[in-house]
């Protein structure tokens, strides 16, 4: 018989890290050698007596949630079984995950459908064996998010022109600008906003400053990429890729 898997569970409600302990326990395939509800933590617990395999939910309390708590631990760990599990349907944590780089050793599934330990066990053991599983509407979600970001106008900026196209969002000038980020020359914010136009494409020869200003703004608010045509009207590039007619315009 081979031995247990030594766990850690990451777990932010009690009385669900409880019974799961529990669960896992009594299938005398796991061993739940510790049990946290923050990532901080289970970075701690880790480093002072690495597991074979964690248990990770994603919405954690603290400050990291479950995959910015895993890459940490990885990080010292290098690809330290992990199984993530989440009843969330957040872009944030799917966008969290995509660029967390997890390549093997994982799981990433519903908290709702396999919560039961003898749907845990199986994914555990994967992941110790070093094969990964994702839930397909998972997987799709993470493939939406990407999508998402590829078309989103920010993708098309420098880390610099992105903050000052956040702060022209809100209606500030280029003195105000220059204030807030510490620039000595004010004529560096005019260079930042001429390479955001022209990252956007709002610097055709028709166009002035003010115009390109004001839809730099518009394309903010809106998070995605607009083409206005020589009457005004705008079309919008929807999450394919396709440019459609703007109903905001």
């Amino acid at each position: 018989m081979t031995n247990p898997i030594q766990l850690l569970m990451v777990e932010d409600s009690e009385n669900l890290r409880r019974a799961m302990k529990m669960g896992l326990n009594g299938t005398g395939e796991v061993n739940v050698s510790g049990d946290t509800n923050t990532g901080e933590e289970a970075l701690t617990l880790a480093l002072a007596a690495p597991p074979d395999a964690i248990l990770m939910d994603v919405q954690l309390a603290g400050k990291l949630n479950g995959i910015e708590a895993a890459v940490a631990i990885r990080r010292e760990l290098p690809r330290l079984p992990v199984v993530f599990y989440s009843i969330q349907d957040d872009d944030s944590y799917y966008r969290d995950f995509r660029r967390s780089g997890i390549l093997s050793h994982y799981a990433y599934v519903r908290k709702s459908n396999y919560l039961l330990p003898q749907m845990i066990v199986p994914l555990l053991r994967d992941a110790v064996a070093g094969r990964s599983f994702i839930d397909p509407d998972i997987e799709a979600r993470v493939h939406e998010v990407r999508q998402k970001d590829e078309h989103s106008p920010m993708a098309l900026l420098e880390p610099n022109e992105q903050v000052v196209a956040k702060m022209l969002a809100v209606g500030m000038t280029n003195e105000q600008i220059a204030a807030r980020l510490g620039f000595q020359d004010k004529r560096t914010v005019s260079r930042t906003n001429g390479q955001i136009y022209a990252a956007w494409g709002l610097v055709e020869s028709s166009i002035d400053e003010k115009v390109a200003r004001t839809r730099a703004a518009i394309i903010m608010r809106e998070g995605r990429l607009l083409m206005w045509a020589a009457d005004g009207s705008a079309s919008v590039m929807n999450e394919r890729g396709d440019w459609v007619k703007w109903e905001g315009g």
